[in-house]
């Protein structure tokens, strides 16, 4: 008999298609929520357990019998040690959802704090002994929404620097698919997973590509790093301005580091084009924004 799998994270873009996928291949799913109210829109068939990552003794109902955790780690770093020590005394293999930070590529090498954590909870893994599956994202492609969406709906214009900065954008379906292999199929264990989309593309070709797709042109005006800073002031946290800046202006000359990852695990890989068409609604007047 399969053995349940524990998916943190659950309501997420990723892990929202990890359960999903997971109840697909006839997995037994178990939530863990800090409010139970939040997950309402799982499948019926998901157990939901109520436990927070911040006190790790109220993870204990959740761990309980799970063969398999998919973690996505949501809280401040203090408690980590003590929930991955309590993990490694009830589940046998933990599948991470980390970050390129290891990856020898401009764009993943600044130093940021959500880079310091992965890499601290990679280690607190390795030290407890838990058999471990890394999944690294790149960029993820459903970000179009979030940065250029409204200004495409309202008045047709992506302003953004570095628009010649390459990147491999990745379909969260595709992180999502690649994850639920790893909690369910034998043969991930130790596995470091990069992945990205199949082609390396400028933030401009992106927006190119939008355009193609919702059937109209969209101009795309360079900002400098200053004016990016004061348009998003107040409105994003400047250390996530400041990290951007740097990731976009340290890759700029050379093209996105791309894996055949997705393609390796799943047999197939969807390109940005691909993500832009099953979601140009997001893009279009009168839409409401959705990963």
């Amino acid at each position: 008999m399969t053995r349940t799998v524990l998916v943190t994270g659950a309501t997420g873009r990723v892990g929202r298609g990890v359960v999903d996928r997971l109840l697909d291949a006839g997995v037994p799913v178990r939530a863990l929520t800090r409010r139970p109210e939040a997950a309402t829109t799982l499948p019926a068939d998901v157990e939901v357990v109520t436990g927070d990552l911040t006190v790790p003794e109220s993870l204990d109902a959740a761990i309980r019998g799970a063969g398999v955790v998919f973690l996505v780690w949501t809280a401040p770093p203090a408690t980590a040690p003590a929930v991955i020590e309590r993990l490694a005394t009830s589940v046998r293999r933990v599948v991470l959802l980390s970050s390129p930070h290891r990856t020898p590529h401009p764009f993943f090498r600044q130093s940021n704090p959500l880079a310091r954590l992965h890499d601290d909870i990679e280690r607190l893994i390795a030290a407890a002994g838990l058999e471990s599956t890394i999944i690294r994202p790149g960029m993820f492609a459903s970000n179009a929404v979030f940065w250029w969406a409204s200004a495409i709906r309202s008045d047709g214009v992506v302003r953004w620097p570095y628009g010649a900065a390459e990147t491999a954008p990745v379909d969260d379906r595709d992180v999502a698919a690649v994850a639920a292999r790893a909690l369910y199929e034998d043969g991930h264990a130790g596995g470091d997973y990069v992945l990205t989309g199949p082609e390396s593309l400028s933030q401009a070709e992106q927006v190119g590509i939008i355009g193609d797709v919702v059937g109209r042109r969209i101009p795309f005006e360079e900002l400098s790093p200053d004016e990016f800073r004061t348009e998003t002031e107040g409105s994003w946290p400047r250390p996530v301005v400041d990290m951007l800046l740097a990731a976009w202006g340290a890759t700029m000359g050379r093209p996105a580091y791309v894996t055949s990852t997705v393609a390796d695990v799943l047999g197939s890989v969807r390109s940005f084009r691909d993500w832009v068409a099953d979601h140009a609604a997001a893009f279009r007047d009168g839409a409401t924004p959705s990963g």
